[in-house]
């Protein structure tokens, strides 16, 4: 039969023999000795990597005491020798040798005491008690959000704090101002709730063809944080199609150009422009025709606007709004000139961000107002091509009877490039106020 025994001390060796008692008397087995396991052996590592938020330690455990170890880590508290009833520690597996745990969820300038643990079945043994002190709170880390919407008055941003520096952030939001370097001792600012994450900011009562200098701040007991300062225009004014499309319209230098890309379906003369959907069919017109990219309207079409052939702007009946007029490649040139040459025109001309250009969208800062999206084009064959990757953007200057200038803003180039495709291939327009 088996016997539990119970009482006893750790570490101990004990003797212990079986017997039998009848009415002659006892008899005795042979004498065992055995030895209770022990608490494990174990020291605290140094504590490092100390922030005003979080640390690094561990420890080493040198005998398990007998019994394997089924659990280690450290534990904390702010007064001194922590234990594991403590809600703060951190726990790194089981066995013996060294490990290290991170400790996070700490509190800036505060001091804190640690030791390392080690269970096994005879209980649990603790390393040295060490002290260490976190640093002191720094300001937090945010990011500034692309600003979007923007019409005559208003527009849309916001950040992202993703450090609070070791202190908790009691407001967020973003600043502005039409000089550099807005700060929140600005009226014009807002309050975006508080703490770490994502936050969207509504900018209002702008000021209509102005340029405004916006930054995402961050404010705890350090100080205050900011984001990237993001340069952006209010448009000019608006102007409608014949259709009944609005567009804003945005002042760069002394030209006024449309913000978005041209999507009337109609001449000014209110004769329909045909829709050419068959590649064979697109790649033979000598007359002017537009098309939708991918030939899908529910997808590109309020973004992107329409696709033109060159023909569309020598057309008779008329292509812009009335006062407008597809620019010349002269008047191009004026554009890119003014922004400092075609080198470095294409960056402030795109649209910021990933939403209509693919990674890296190199340098786009769109401080001009012009919103340039990556429309792709069709080629001259009918084919379609180049979403998120190439602006296009035709001229009215031919160059002969085949071929005619355009501009185009590519992903990863700062440059406005100035070429010459097929007068039937299919690109974006913009149009200038006469």
């Amino acid at each position: 039969m088996a016997v539990a025994i119970t009482a006893l001390t750790i570490g101990t060796t004990y003797h212990l023999r079986a017997y039998a008692t009848n009415s002659v008397g006892t008899a005795y087995g042979q004498d065992i000795a055995f030895t209770t396991p022990n608490i494990p052996t174990l020291t605290t590592s140094a504590v490092t990597s100390i922030t005003p938020v979080s640390a690094t330690s561990g420890g080493s455990i040198t005998a398990d005491g007998g019994a394997a170890v089924t659990e280690r880590g450290v534990c904390w508290s702010t007064t001194s020798n922590p234990t594991t009833a403590l809600t703060t520690k951190v726990t790194s597996g089981s066995g013996t040798g060294t490990f290290s745990c991170n400790l996070t969820g700490l509190t800036a300038s505060t001091t804190y005491y640690l030791r390392a643990y080690a269970i096994n079945s005879a209980g649990t043994s603790y390393g040295d008690n060490v002290s260490f002190a976190t640093s002191a709170a720094v300001v937090a880390t945010v990011t500034t959000a692309e600003v979007t919407g923007v019409t005559l008055t208003a527009a849309s941003s916001g950040g992202n704090v993703t450090a609070t520096g070791g202190a908790a952030v009691t407001a967020k939001g973003v600043c502005w101002s039409t000089v550099t370097g807005p700060t929140v001792s600005l009226t014009t600012k807002t309050v975006d709730g508080s703490g770490t994450g994502t936050f969207t900011s509504a900018i209002a009562s702008l000021s209509a063809n102005s340029i405004y200098y916006l930054r995402a701040y961050a404010t705890n007991t350090a100080g205050t944080a900011y984001g990237t300062e993001i340069i952006f225009k209010t448009p000019h004014s608006t102007l409608t199609d014949v259709e009944g499309n609005t567009y804003y319209a945005v002042q760069i230098g002394t030209q006024i150009w449309m913000r978005e890309n041209l999507k009337t379906t109609k001449y000014r003369s209110q004769d329909i422009i045909v829709n050419e959907t068959n590649n064979t069919a697109w790649s033979g017109l000598t007359i002017g025709a537009y098309c939708w990219y991918n030939n899908d309207a529910a997808t590109y079409k309020n973004t992107y606007g329409a696709l033109y052939n060159w023909y569309t702007i020598t057309d008779s009946r008329g292509l812009c709004p009335t006062g407008w007029h597809v620019p010349t490649d002269a008047e191009w040139t004026t554009l890119s000139t003014s922004l400092g040459g075609e080198s470095v025109a294409g960056s402030k001309l795109k649209e910021m961000g990933l939403t209509h250009w693919t990674s890296p969208n190199t340098c786009a800062t769109n401080e001009t107002g012009f919103t340039g999206l990556g429309g792709g084009f069709r080629y001259t064959d009918g084919t379609f091509s180049g979403i998120g990757i190439h602006g296009n953007f035709w001229t009215a200057t031919e160059i002969d009877a085949n071929y005619a200038y355009y501009r185009d803003l590519q992903y990863n180039y700062t440059t406005l490039y100035r070429s010459y495709p097929g007068k039937v291939s299919g690109l974006n327009i913009r149009c200038l106020k006469d």
